[in-house]
């Protein structure tokens, strides 16, 4: 047998959290006549408390979230290590 060795304990996975916004409305009602028309709700609102149905329902206009416009908002990784880093 060879010599004994240390086990590989894996690193800890890094959470990054990304925060998700959905924002104007893109729900076209008027596609059953072959026009376009959205309402105007600029933002989604939830109906509910997260984890229910209605958390997915817009309180302003009553689209589902997924008409609304997903944008991922991504935190940039600042080096604080750096003493002459601009952006500590």
């Amino acid at each position: 047998m060879g010599p004994l060795q240390e086990p590989k304990v894996a690193a800890p996975p890094v959470k990054k959290e990304k925060v998700v916004r959905y924002r104007e409305c893109r729900k076209n009602h008027a596609a059953r006549i072959g026009g376009y028309a959205v309402d105007g709700c600029m933002e989604f609102m939830a109906a509910g408390e997260e984890g229910t149905g209605a958390a997915l329902k817009c309180a302003a206009c009553g689209c589902h979230r997924s008409f609304h416009k997903r944008e991922v908002e991504r935190e940039a990784p600042c080096d604080c290590s750096s003493v002459t880093s601009p952006q500590c």
